[in-house]
């Protein structure tokens, strides 16, 4: 069985993938191991430019969710708070969505696209290389071929590992999350509320019907209890919080996760390209992984679009453009996972970021992918341009 592109996961890289390309008339095997909706251990924030592929793709509306105006950090009673930048044509809200109907929806519309015939249940056991070049999958028992291969297939992608290009995480941090709905006397602001506390960080994600996403993230080596009581711990450590949960209704399971921080070298190899988590991701602590699936997805498509059959040169511009769209995120991740473990220069900086909130609203333009975290004109300048119009 022959076909243009085989895409190998069918999460929010994926699907968003086969989207694109089936509208532009190239035919796709989307392969999903699982089937949808699914629990997911992640963070449920969609940054405002992850919004506007959504719009792009026509599924913002089914999506749905709750908005969202920018972020507030907590760290003891000081308070930081930044609204998302305009960018352009970019939207400035951003929406809380369960990760359940995100990617259904997703799932779903990929499926009911011209040209993209939907595989789920239907693990893909290795790849088929010939030549040296990757040419195929093998799934449920079948060979499939095709001109590019697209591994979409998670933080723990098989297809990279059996490419070799697997790299050891840099940090050994775990992510724990649950769902809560609040009293009817409780207040749900349209923000994203983030309360750092000795050795974590939590995050208040606003969902709809009055649902809330709190989601921890914490170095492996600072639990020294059981998760869950270290959780209630944490958020009962915070008197907003505290305060803002008291009456809630806890409506799932505490999920973690303990992988967040992963790389490849390389993103490409012959005849294969690696899309959202399997190429790389960073530690969620600035929380745009949606958006760079999303953007990630949307990049991919262009180049497949206007290259699939040539030289595969392309695959390794794709790799390079894509590392350039997301170098600056990095950085900004860095510097924050450092603050992290820095907690006085920490408060230092949140108390600079509330007396600064258009440098906080330029933060979180880089964070969206909306904005460079330096413009040229300002390299080189005194600390002045902290305080600078943006």
């Amino acid at each position: 069985m022959t076909t243009d592109v085989l895409i190998v996961g069918g999460g929010i890289a994926g699907s968003s993938l086969a989207i694109l390309l089936g509208r532009e008339g190239i035919n796709v095997e989307l392969f999903e191991r699982g089937h949808f909706p699914r629990e997911k251990a992640c963070g449920e924030g969609i940054m405002p430019a992850g919004v506007g592929v959504l719009e792009k793709l026509g599924v913002a509306e089914a999506v749905g969710g709750m908005p969202f105006y920018g972020v507030r950090y907590h760290f003891g009673e000081k308070i930081a708070e930044g609204r998302f930048p305009p960018a352009g044509d970019i939207s400035v809200v951003g929406r809380g969505q369960r990760r359940l109907r995100l990617d259904s929806v997703l799932f779903q519309a990929a499926a009911a696209t011209a040209g993209v015939r939907a595989h789920i249940d239907a693990p893909v056991e290795s790849i088929n290389c010939e030549n040296g070049r990757v040419t195929g999958v093998c799934a449920s028992g079948n060979l499939y071929r095709a001109g590019l291969v697209v591994a979409a297939d998670g933080a723990h992608s098989r297809i990279r590992q059996q490419l070799g290009l697997d790299t050891r995480p840099e940090r050994k941090r775990f992510g724990v999350r649950a769902h809560f709905r609040l009293a009817l006397n409780r207040e749900q602001p349209a923000w994203v509320d983030v309360f750092v506390g000795h050795g974590y960080e939590l995050y208040v994600t606003p969902l709809p019907e009055r649902e809330i996403l709190v989601a921890g993230l914490a170095d492996s080596r600072a639990l020294g209890e059981p998760l869950d009581r270290a959780f209630r711990r944490w958020w009962n450590s915070h008197r907003t919080l505290a305060w803002r949960l008291e009456g809630a209704k806890q409506t799932s399971k505490l999920l973690s996760c303990a992988l967040l921080t992963g790389r490849t070298s390389v993103g490409v190899a012959p005849g294969v390209a690696l899309l959202g988590d399997a190429a790389s991701f960073s530690d969620p602590i600035t929380g745009g992984g949606i958006t760079q699936a999303l953007q990630a997805a949307e990049l991919l498509a262009t180049y497949i679009a206007s290259r699939l059959g040539t030289n595969e040169q392309w695959l390794s511009e794709f790799d390079r453009d894509r590392r350039a769209l997301f170098r600056d995120y990095e950085v900004l991740t860095r510097m924050v996972l450092w603050l992290a473990d820095h907690p006085q220069l920490a408060a230092w900086a949140l108390s600079t970021l509330s007396r600064c909130p258009k440098l906080f609203s330029h933060l979180l333009g880089v964070s969206n992918g909306s904005r460079r975290l330096l413009r040229s004109e300002t390299l080189g300048v005194k600390q002045s341009f902290l305080c600078r119009e943006f």
